[in-house]
């Protein structure tokens, strides 16, 4: 089951960050793997799906982390005024 979050934190020499589930709950703890298009650093407040997945002990992480790029009206706008 495909979920929507934001992301809280990113710690890019750790490789490790954590995203919070739109609908609520606790954030989630997922890992540079786990981001389907590779090279990109996950930035704070990016909108990304993803599914869960249980580790050690039953706790959930996200996994298949990918970047929803339809929050971009403001994207667009920008990219508008910026062309003239």
């Amino acid at each position: 089951m495909t979920h929507y979050g934001k992301i809280k934190s990113y710690d890019s020499s750790m490789g490790t960050g954590s995203i919070t589930p739109e609908k609520g709950g606790d954030a989630l703890k997922f890992k540079k793997s786990d981001l389907q298009q590779e090279g990109q650093v996950p930035k704070v407040d990016q909108r990304f799906s993803y599914e869960t997945s249980e580790i050690d002990g039953g706790k959930k992480s996200a996994v298949n982390l990918q970047h929803q790029q339809g929050e971009g009206q403001g994207q667009k706008a920008q990219a508008s005024n910026q062309q003239g």
